[in-house]
């Protein structure tokens, strides 16, 4: 499950030159691993084909479509759990804390309630606590993964992966709630809420985390020690 939570959160993160280069390897270690089942990765390949083969403005120019111009599709979890709640505020604390607690300090500018940046966290974690982790926020993968497939977006299929690593069924109540709630969709009052820069946490301690792209850096120095033993 290790690499397969990196590989997902890989695929969430911003699209790069780096990631279409290693869209194909992402697929491979999806599949190596064996920590989804068949139907669930068939899911996924319409996404790791869009990353290999598409333009690299296009693949921007959506995933900012989706996630930056949609509230309803935020990739913060506490956005659909506390929206503009005073309680968001210590829930982001709390998992900041709980990431420190770990031993895992983020160099990142993002929150931690970054979908990618959680993914890397739970990648860390024993199987049994890592599926237990990802269940707590199960109803918000369930919400996130049904609009994204009315929109056709192949993105649904890491919601729908997460839901199957789970391996819980979405809290229906608080499905139900979280879908009552319709953000707005502003998109100008979405730049005034989301112009403030986000939190730092400055890594005080050695991890591995590497960041939502960090199975690129893996696979990367996989190849390079096979190249050595094979003296290419």
């Amino acid at each position: 499950m290790r690499m397969t939570l990196k590989a997902l959160a890989a695929l969430l993160g911003y699209p790069s030159a780096e990631l279409q280069e290693n869209a194909a390897a992402i697929g491979a270690v999806l599949r190596e691993e064996g920590a989804l089942r068949k139907p669930v990765l068939a899911r996924l390949q319409p996404l790791l084909d869009a990353m290999a083969n598409d333009d690299l403005l296009d693949l921007q120019i959506t995933y900012s479509d989706l996630f930056d111009r949609s509230r309803r599709l935020s990739l913060h979890l506490f956005e659909h759990v506390h929206g503009d709640g005073r309680e968001r505020g210590q829930a982001m604390i709390d998992l900041g804390q709980q990431y420190a607690a770990s031993g895992l300090l983020l160099d990142t500018r993002e929150l931690p309630d970054f979908v990618p940046v959680f993914l890397e966290y739970a990648s860390n974690l024993p199987p049994g606590e890592a599926r237990d982790f990802l269940g707590q926020p199960a109803h918000v993968f369930a919400a996130l993964a049904e609009r994204l497939d009315e929109r056709e977006a192949p993105y649904a299929g890491i919601f729908h992966a997460l839901l199957a690593l789970a391996g819980v069924k979405p809290d229906a109540g608080a499905l139900a709630e979280l879908k009552e709630r319709q953000p707005s969709e502003d998109p100008a009052k979405i730049d005034e809420e989301w112009e403030e820069a986000p939190v730092s946490f400055i890594a005080a301690a050695a991890h591995d985390m590497g960041g939502p792209t960090g199975v690129v850096a893996k696979i990367r120095a996989s190849n390079r020690a096979q190249k050595r033993e094979t003296g290419a």
